[in-house]
């Protein structure tokens, strides 16, 4: 699962979340966001065995990514936001934060108020 959360400087806290992996003891996360490197960013094991790991990225694009096992093994985020075709015959992890990076603290903006209107004085005894 991806967790996105905006932040200042239209950057994206992205928490990436790997359920267990069978005869996995390591696992890190490759992208364009590393250069690709399968040492670049290891995730931690938590107690039920999910992987998880978190990174600070530019908001406003796109990027690749995918996990890199103690295996050799390579595999794809199933709740990627997309999935692409890579040079090597499969796929591509893809991570959409083009709408992720809107600035913390805004609100939309609020229609102005219009002056109330003064009501007419009633009749005694009407509604």
């Amino acid at each position: 699962m991806l967790q996105k959360k905006p932040l200042a400087g239209r950057k994206v806290q992205v928490t990436f979340r790997m359920p267990p992996l069978d005869d996995v003891v390591e696992l890190n996360l490759c992208g364009d966001f590393n250069g690709w490197r399968v040492k670049g960013v290891p995730l931690s094991q938590e107690s039920d065995g999910t992987w998880v790991a978190s990174l600070v990225l530019d908001g406003g694009k796109s990027y690749r990514f995918r996990y890199y096992d103690n295996q050799g093994r390579w595999h794809n985020d199933r709740e990627a936001d997309a999935y692409v075709p890579n040079d090597f015959g499969s796929e591509d992890s893809v991570l959409d934060l083009t709408h992720a990076a809107k600035e913390p603290g805004k609100k939309a903006p609020v229609a102005k108020k219009t002056a109330a209107k003064k009501r007419k004085p009633r009749a005694k005894g009407t509604r």
